[in-house]
């Protein structure tokens, strides 16, 4: 059963639920998985992380980034966007993790490998920061993305 998109009226825009596991997020630790503002949406960062019987090579990491950037999908989706409409990405990459058997370029190239799959040319504005942890235990990268989504 597919879920239904929920949607909060909000100063300029609207809050996006796009799932209940982000409804149960927004209710516990009081945050949105994305806020339009205008014809602003803003996603919150999302964790490419290593489930607990996952590998840590260069093959179980681009599994692990595409499961992140299908989450983003469903989001995008959900607020009447698509991966086209991105015209900035945020990605904070731990580098040393011990969740990642590579060295930062093979972890940046299967990273862009990935993403290059979910959003072809044209390409938006991209900052990618390297950081010493995130939020989640087996976090190896945070996502958050800007897109511009026009009333339609």
């Amino acid at each position: 059963m597919a879920e239904t998109a929920k949607k909060v009226p909000a100063p300029g825009g609207e809050v996006v639920l796009a799932t209940e596991a982000d409804q149960k997020m927004y209710d516990r630790f009081h945050f949105a998985s994305a806020r339009r503002a205008g014809d602003t949406l803003y996603i919150s960062g999302v964790i490419v992380a290593r489930m607990k019987d996952e590998g840590n090579d260069i093959a179980a990491f681009k599994e692990q980034v595409r499961r992140a950037f299908r989450r983003i999908e469903t989001t995008l989706k959900a607020s009447g966007a698509g991966f086209a409409d991105v015209t900035m990405i945020n990605s904070f990459h731990v580098f040393n993790s011990p969740n990642f058997a590579g060295t930062r370029d093979e972890q940046f190239i299967a990273f862009g490998a990935v993403k290059d799959e979910f959003m072809p040319a044209p390409h938006s504005a991209w900052t990618a920061v390297g950081t010493t942890g995130l939020l989640s235990d087996g976090g190896i990268v945070e996502v958050q993305m800007i897109a511009h989504v026009p009333a339609r």
